[in-house]
């Protein structure tokens, strides 16, 4: 939805097409609708192919997000790493970057390029899912080293067993923390970190995190991590 005007908000393309022909969208019926901003309850005024209009009814509350999370992701196998974008967007991250590990797969960092439109279009599929005003932004694949220059209040870097456990490193932070902190979280490829990279993350200045002893697939560490994070601030 790019815009409302006048109270009145168009939806054209295939998820216009989606909702006439699969969902049976039809005028009346209420849906809740975004133009990136504000959410809105609206109502369907007409439907019609590959063109729906709504009527704007009211606007929705949206809570503050607590916590303004980029997670820079090592590239894995695709199939997976639509499931990080699945999963990033429905648990808050507001930026995914995808960075070229030492063990990333090869030819992943150039093959990306070509996943942006789909990692995009997963991505606002899953905000709708969670009711979110906006999708994240996902920005091109870089380098391991050009990752390492992200800017936030708290950054963490995902490591296996050896590293403090990432729960008691928040749980150590102080109770008058900023309720609207940056924080960046760099989860690993399947095949984990080099020394290098650990070498190089320690110099940037980035706190070395764990999940506990299970080995778990990069995925899920991802989706766990930023879970734990989101709710270090709601609680």
């Amino acid at each position: 939805m790019d815009a409302v005007r006048g109270g009145m908000a168009e939806l054209r393309g295939e998820e216009a097409r989606h909702l006439t022909r699969v969902l049976r969208a039809e005028a009346g019926q209420r849906y809740e609708i975004s133009d990136g901003k504000v959410a809105y309850l609206a109502e369907i005024a007409e439907a019609r192919g590959l063109r729906v209009v709504f009527r704007v009814i009211e606007p929705l509350d949206t809570p503050a997000t607590p916590l303004h999370i980029t997670l820079c992701a090592a590239l894995i196998k695709f199939d997976r790493f639509e499931w990080i974008v699945e999963k990033a967007t429905e648990l808050g991250v507001e930026r995914i970057l995808p960075v070229e590990a030492e063990r990333s797969g090869k030819g992943l960092l150039e093959a990306s390029r070509k996943r942006a439109g789909r990692w995009a279009r997963i991505a606002r599929e899953s905000s709708q899912q969670a009711r979110r005003v906006r999708a994240p932004e996902i920005p091109p694949a870089v380098r391991f080293e050009r990752s390492l220059a992200e800017e936030a209040d708290y950054r963490y870097f995902l490591e296996e067993a050896a590293a403090p456990p990432l729960l008691r490193v928040l749980r150590a932070l102080p109770a008058c923390r900023a309720a609207a902190s940056r924080a960046a979280l760099l989860t690993g490829p399947e095949g984990g970190w080099t020394d290098a990279e650990r070498q190089l993350a320690a110099a940037a200045g980035w706190q070395p995190v764990s999940l506990g002893p299970q080995v778990l697939r990069a995925e899920t560490a991802a989706a766990a991590a930023i879970a734990v994070l989101v709710n270090a601030w709601i609680a």
